[in-house]
């Protein structure tokens, strides 16, 4: 075990500095660029449509990168593995900043997508291997708290940034967070259990060998994560209707961001204590109420309660996928089967904003946003089925 793994009597304090400190960075960085993704589209002269897909981007970017983040993770261990995707999302921002037009600030968004897979993925597996399982999921779960503390911060300081230097001021937000996030990682040693493999499995090879389990809990997973995902294009785009300013849509949502932080580690422990649907399935309920009620709000106070109602319902799911994906890992190809279940969350990441940005292309806004309810709906529907079923603790420790 490494020489800062997580002690008998407290697990999870000496994962400060390697684990829970560099999460929040990357969250800073994170939460400034979410808001001011579609709104430099719009500032670049894209449609409301394209706006929205670029949130999309970060989807497909994420679920590209899942293809193959199981192997690279495999290979290089976790260490090696997160310098090489902080490199890729500092380069990737840059793009952001520099973007000319649409395509390039499309492509800069795409990087960062491929980044945040591979880095997920390894912080996850570490945490995996070394927390008992007894705190797996307060582990998960304080590790989603603190990428959301980032999320918080990032749109308060991105609305700082944005209000003297221009909309792309967020992204600046998060060229500094992913560097500085980075150079703290890199300190991280690998666990043991997780040395590098010569021959990782194949993504085929995963999927063929656990298609029930991907299937069906996979299935809810995905549609967790349009219901997660959707929220960062829901509310820019409203308050883009509402008619409210950019920077005043960046502070909504990181007060809606502080509820989320609020609701991480309490959903842990409850987690840990209760189960995983006792969090899971109440988390997807909220969203899908939220995002029902968005379409009603006509102005800056019921935009703002909606905002918080969501932020409600995202926070109380931080670490439910990483806790469940960790529950019903095989101990051989771990890193690779973890990818795969990575890819069901993330797949639905990219689908969420897809879906607005169809929707709103054929039809309109608001219809857009119903959909990404009605689908929250389905996805409770499906958590609630295949959760007890795959995530008892006396199936997880006979695995």
């Amino acid at each position: 075990m490494p020489t800062d793994a997580p002690s008998a009597s407290n697990p999870l304090t000496a994962l400060a500095s390697t684990v829970y400190i560099p999460a929040a960075a990357y969250g800073i960085g994170m939460g400034a660029a979410a808001p001011v993704m579609t709104l430099a589209a719009l500032d670049l002269g894209a449609g409301v449509a394209v706006a929205g897909l670029t949130v999309a981007l970060v989807g497909l970017g994420q679920v590209l990168g899942d293809l193959q983040a199981g192997q690279v993770v495999a290979r290089l261990g976790e260490r090696r593995s997160i310098i090489v995707a902080s490199s890729i999302a500092a380069i990737g921002v840059l793009i952001c900043i520099l973007a000319p037009t649409v395509l390039w600030l499309c492509a800069g968004i795409l990087a960062v997508g491929l980044a945040n897979s591979v880095w997920g993925l390894a912080r996850q597996n570490y945490l995996s291997l070394a927390v008992p399982f007894a705190w797996r999921a307060r582990a998960m779960s304080l590790f989603g708290g603190a990428m959301r503390f980032g999320f918080f911060l990032g749109p308060l300081l991105g609305s700082l940034a944005i209000w003297g230097l221009g909309v792309r001021g967020g992204f600046m937000v998060q060229f500094v967070a992913v560097v500085t996030a980075g150079v703290l990682m890199a300190r991280l040693p690998d666990p043991e259990g997780a040395r590098a493999q010569a021959q990782p499995h194949s993504l085929r090879t995963v999927f063929a060998e656990h298609r029930r389990l991907l299937g069906t809990l996979g299935a809810g997973s995905l549609l967790l994560g349009v219901a997660r995902a959707s929220r960062e294009a829901v509310l820019p785009l409203w308050a883009h209707h509402l008619g409210l300013s950019p920077a005043t849509a960046s502070l909504i949502f990181g007060v809606g961001a502080a509820l989320d932080v609020a609701c991480s580690y309490p959903a842990g422990h409850l987690m840990d204590r209760f189960g995983r649907a006792f969090v899971a399935l109440p988390s997807i309920i909220v969203l899908a109420i939220g995002y029902f009620a968005v379409p009603f709000t006509t102005d800056l106070v019921g935009f703002t309660a909606v905002a918080l109602v969501l932020g409600i319902g995202n926070g109380f799911g931080n670490g439910v996928i990483m806790t469940l994906g960790a529950d019903v890992a095989p101990a051989t190809g771990r890193a690779e089967f973890l990818a795969a279940w990575r890819l069901t969350h993330d797949a639905g990441f990219l689908l969420g904003p897809l879906s607005i940005a169809f929707v709103v292309a054929v039809g309109t806004l608001p219809l857009a946003i119903f959909t990404v309810s009605a689908l929250s709906g389905a996805g409770a529907g499906l958590l609630g089925r295949y959760i007890p079923r795959y995530a008892q603790p006396k199936v997880v420790r006979a695995s």
